[in-house]
C-alpha cells in the first residue's frame, strides 16, 4: 500500500478530474479499502478541501468550491502550462492584472521540484504587443470580475461610460460576451436604450450597483462572438465578418513574396514572378493604397469599384506631386 501522503495525492487528483466518485470506484482505482477511503477524505477536509458526500445507492465523493483555496495539485503538464500563461499576463500591463500574475508566477515557482523549477527558468516568454500610437488604457480587474459576473449570471448590467456624467441616468445593458482584440478588453452587449448591439471598452466602463434582473440572451449577429467582432471592426455593416470592400488584382511579384506581407487575404501563384491577391478593406481607396504598397505593376481584375479608387488615388497623388493642392474627393 502507498504511504499515506502519496495516497492522499492520487485520491485528490482523482477528485479534479469528474464531477462524482463513487467511493467503491475510488476504493478499486487506489486499490485501499472502502474504509481507507473514508479516512484519507477526512485528512483532506481537514487539510481545507471542500470535500461533500454524495447520496445514492454506493455512495460517494464531489470536490466542491470552497470559501478559501486550499493547495492545489497540478501535474507537470498543467504546471508548465499555468506558468506561460502567467508570464504572458504578467508582462502585458495593459490588461491591469500584471502585478498580481508576477505574485502568483513567483508563489507557484517557488513550492516546484527542482526538476521543473529548472525547466521553467529556461523558458522566458515576452509578450510584445504591436506599436500603436495610443496604448491600451490599463484595466481594473475588479471591472473585469464584475462585467464577467454579469455575463455569467445573465443579468442586466448599470454602468458610466468613458467621459460620461454621472448624474446621467447609467447604461443599460444585455451583456453577452466579454472579449480581448488587439490588446483591449470589450464587452459586447445589447443596448436597451438604443435598442442594437454595442461593443463597449472596458477601459471605459465604471459598473453601477445592483444590476438589473435577469434576461434571456438574444442570438449574437455572425452566430458566435469571434464572426461578430470580426464584422464590427472591419465595418462590414452585417454578421458576414467579411471586409464591406473586396477586389482581386495580378500582381508582378512571386506569391511567396506577397505572402510573406499579407496578414488577411488570398495569394494563388500563377507564375514564376505573378500572383493573385484577393484583399479587403474598409474603403475602396483604402483597398486601393494597401495593394499599391507592393512595388510592382498592378492589373485590377475587379470590381470596377477598385479600378475607381485607383483612378481617385492616381489623381490625389499627382495633385500632391505637383504642389496643387487639396481638391475635394470624387468617391
Amino acid at each position: 500500500m502507498q504511504k499515506t501522503s502519496a495516497r492522499l495525492l492520487a485520491l485528490l487528483s482523482l477528485l479534479q478530474t469528474r464531477r462524482d466518485w463513487p467511493g467503491t470506484v475510488l476504493a478499486d482505482r487506489l486499490d485501499i479499502s472502502l474504509r481507507t477511503v473514508r479516512r484519507d477524505v477526512d485528512r483532506l477536509r481537514e487539510l481545507g478541501y471542500p470535500i461533500a458526500a454524495v447520496k445514492g445507492p454506493d455512495g460517494g465523493y464531489r470536490l466542491s468550491a470552497g470559501t478559501e483555496l486550499p493547495p492545489l495539485l497540478f501535474d507537470d503538464e498543467q504546471a508548465v502550462a499555468l506558468t506561460i500563461a502567467l508570464q504572458i499576463v504578467a508582462t502585458n500591463p495593459g490588461n491591469g492584472l500584471a502585478e498580481p500574475a508576477e505574485r502568483a508566477l513567483n508563489t507557484i515557482r517557488q513550492i516546484m521540484p527542482s526538476r521543473l523549477r529548472h525547466r521553467i527558468d529556461a523558458l522566458r516568454v515576452t509578450a510584445v504587443e504591436r506599436p500603436v500610437t495610443l496604448p491600451a488604457a490599463p484595466v481594473d480587474g475588479d471591472v473585469l470580475l464584475t462585467i464577467s459576473a454579469a455575463v455569467h449570471a445573465r443579468e442586466i448590467l448599470r454602468f458610466d461610460y468613458g467621459a460620461e456624467v454621472t448624474a446621467q441616468p447609467p447604461r443599460r445593458v444585455e451583456p453577452h460576451h466579454v472579449i480581448t482584440w488587439d490588446g483591449r478588453w470589450y464587452l459586447i452587449a445589447w443596448d436597451l436604450d438604443r435598442d442594437d448591439w454595442r461593443t463597449f471598452r472596458a477601459d471605459r466602463i465604471t459598473p453601477r450597483t445592483p444590476n438589473g434582473p435577469r434576461f434571456t440572451p438574444r442570438v449574437l449577429p455572425g452566430g458566435d462572438a469571434a464572426t461578430f467582432v470580426t464584422s464590427t471592426f472591419r465595418g462590414s455593416g452585417d454578421a458576414s465578418g467579411n471586409w464591406p470592400c473586396q477586389g482581386t488584382v495580378i500582381l508582378d511579384l512571386p506569391a511567396a513574396t506577397v505572402a510573406l506581407y499579407t496578414r488577411e487575404g488570398l495569394v494563388e501563384e500563377i507564375g514564376p514572378y505573378r500572383c493573385r491577391l484577393t484583399l479587403g478593406s474598409w474603403s475602396w481607396p483604402s483597398l486601393a493604397a494597401a495593394i499599391a504598397r507592393f512595388d510592382a505593376d498592378i492589373e485590377v481584375i475587379g470590381p470596377d469599384e477598385l479600378t475607381d479608387a485607383f483612378e481617385h488615388l492616381a489623381r490625389r497623388f499627382t495633385r500632391t506631386a505637383t504642389g496643387h493642392g487639396i481638391a475635394s474627393p470624387t468617391l
